[in-house]
């Protein structure tokens, strides 16, 4: 009997880009707020995931809104991944904006545009819309000809017949030359699913029915489900929108005011200063929305990294823009002790003046213990899906005590490639006694340059 031949294929699944906080994926904290002391890709700063976790809350119950958290540690103690967590924790639906302190220093548009044009893309809009649409799979598509009114010997669409076809049924419809158009314009066949507005006769392919789907692995056309319920009914639709969004379209107006119409002008960004006048215009709008009933305001979080970088001016401003109606929650990390206020001679507290200080709740941020450096280097070896025995991470993990936790990861690729070349797939204390001799920490590189100053330019 011959043999059932059997072969491994590999994934066409697309590969995501390790990056620095890839493992993140959220606080790590348990039903009662208590945290894990390993839990969705964080190690300890039990403390700071906790407090994280209140503000979390605050924010879902949208009683957070204009109210500032400073994150403040030594650098490497997990700042960014915290914040990242807290956007991981709120999930895709609250905008999450992140920027940095140097960010603001533009030659086009003022310091102050800047952060008022991040304040605003911080701040979401979901609008809800009832419409009646008529939606199913087409299972006819014909037009009617008919003598041209003009004369001579052409014909013109008088009208279009389709066949839409639900789970629950199937309806003939008389459609308007116009639609007809519409219907070119989408591409539209037999076998796609597609949805009419009844009101303005917009047309919106949304796929081919999967009763078509072919089996191959790699397709141009996106296959979808059969719709349900009856072919005429009214549907929700919601847009998520950010106020910056809506600014920049009032800005450079081309189409219809109602806010739709604004939402699908937001093609073509352009850095122009927005000014005061126009955003108060648009407040009234969303205000407007909001009072109908018609849209939601969604409170997002800014997140500025490296604070210290902003001057006298932004924290005077920030101060202003904290106490607006419409304000996000605003998010500072920084790892600077006293220091100076950026352009001042004044020494404050993470070089943040005492007064914006006073408006905010700290978090913070506690030194890796040589146990969590270790565990936390094996979370990076298993993210970068890397093999480590466990003398070559206590290894590291003295590395990472001894300079940082950053080069302690940063030291992992080069070691899995070194042992490549070896010809091993798992890396040993070898690759690793190897890959530091070749690799300075900023330590060691300032120790050498006290030691040979002489021979450096200064």
């Amino acid at each position: 009997m011959e043999k059932m031949k059997i072969e491994e294929i590999q994934s066409t699944s697309k590969k995501q880009r390790v990056a620095t906080h890839t493992h993140i994926k959220g606080l790590g904290l348990l039903g009662s707020g208590r945290a894990l002391p390993f839990g969705a890709g964080f190690v300890g700063q039990a403390e700071a995931r906790e407090a994280s976790g209140i503000v979390v809350d605050m924010i879902r119950q949208k009683k957070m809104a204009g109210r500032a958290l400073l994150l403040a540690g030594p650098p490497g103690t997990g700042k960014t991944a915290l914040a990242l967590g807290i956007s991981q924790e709120l999930g895709t639906k609250v905008p999450f904006c992140p920027m940095v302190g140097s960010e603001v220093y533009s030659s086009e548009v003022k310091k102050t545009a800047v952060l008022m044009e991040n304040f605003r893309r911080a701040i979401g809009l979901r609008m809800k819309e009832n419409k009646e649409v008529y939606e199913g799979e087409v299972t006819e598509l014909t037009p009617e000809a008919s003598e041209s009114v003009v004369g001579g010997y052409g014909k013109s669409i008088s009208h279009v017949v389709i066949g839409l076809k639900t789970v629950k049924g199937t309806k003939q419809l008389k459609l308007d030359p116009t639609i007809y158009d519409a219907l070119i314009k989408e591409k539209v066949a037999v076998g796609d699913v597609i949805y009419i507005e009844a009101n303005s006769g917009a047309v919106k392919r949304v796929g081919r029915s999967d009763a078509f789907a072919t089996e191959f692995d790699l397709e141009a056309e996106e296959y979808v489900p059969l719709p349900k319920g009856e072919v005429h009914k009214k549907k929700e639709i919601v847009q998520d929108v950010s106020l910056h969004d809506l600014d920049a379209a009032n800005a450079q107006p081309q189409g219809g005011q109602d806010i739709l119409s604004l939402v699908g002008q937001m093609m073509k960004p352009r850095k122009t200063e927005i000014t005061d006048k126009l955003r108060q215009e648009v407040n009234k709008v969303v205000n407007r929305y909001i009072d109908e009933g018609v849209a939601e305001l969604v409170p997002g979080v800014l997140f500025i990294d490296e604070v210290h970088m902003l001057d006298m001016e932004c924290f005077s401003y920030l101060n202003r823009a904290l106490e607006s109606s419409l304000s996000p929650i605003v998010i500072f990390a920084t790892n600077r002790g006293i220091c100076n206020v950026r352009g001042t001679d004044m020494t404050s507290p993470h070089g943040i003046p005492v007064d914006l200080l006073d408006r905010l709740v700290i978090i913070r941020t506690q030194t890796y213990g040589p146990a969590e450096i270790i565990q936390i280097l094996a979370l990076r070896a298993r993210v970068e899906e890397l093999v480590v025995d466990e003398e070559s991470l206590a290894f590291l993990g003295e590395i990472g005590q001894r300079s940082s936790l950053r080069h302690a990861v940063q030291l992992l690729s080069p070691a899995s490639v070194v042992a490549k070349l070896s010809g091993r797939n798992n890396i040993c204390k070898a690759d690793l006694d190897e890959v530091s001799s070749l690799y300075l920490d900023a330590k060691s590189s300032a120790k050498l340059l006290q030691e040979q100053q002489e021979k450096y330019i200064s």
